[in-house]
């Protein structure tokens, strides 16, 4: 796959710290409820912490108590990709940045949340960063 911002690996172990690199560019998972975003009410936009693309809102946040940052829908359709994942001994679908491929947890549907979706894109903090909005 192609990604519009694709860099070798030594870039990108320089430009991340070694957890940022292990979640994003190795799909690794934080540990449930160490992430800074995970009970964070400030509005503002998600972005990719590897290349700064705009992922999701804090519109579509919301409490899901199951210890990452959740979400109902990214800001834009195209602004991730899924890809099934056959990991674990399970499959899921693995939610990565459009922009740059990292990353940034996995989206579950049907659990019964109570979102326009039923969609809950189950996301590592690590790999987020908030731009608070002004005013």
């Amino acid at each position: 796959m192609s990604y519009d911002v694709e860099k070798p690996d030594e870039q990108w172990r320089a430009e991340l710290t070694p957890s940022e690199y292990a979640v994003l560019r190795q799909a690794a998972t934080e540990p449930a409820f160490t992430g800074e975003y995970t009970n964070t009410k400030t509005k503002g936009v998600y972005s990719c912490r590897a290349c700064g693309a705009d992922l999701f809102t804090s519109e579509t946040k919301f409490d899901s108590h199951c210890g990452w940052p959740s979400f109902f829908d990214p800001k834009d359709t195209d602004a991730v990709e899924l890809i099934e994942d056959r990991s674990h001994g399970m499959v899921r679908t693995e939610v990565r940045c459009a922009r740059c491929g990292s990353h940034l947890g996995h989206v579950f549907e049907g659990e019964g949340y109570g979102t326009p979706t039923d969609q809950r894109y189950c996301i590592n903090s690590i790999s987020l960063r908030l731009t608070e909005d002004e005013g």
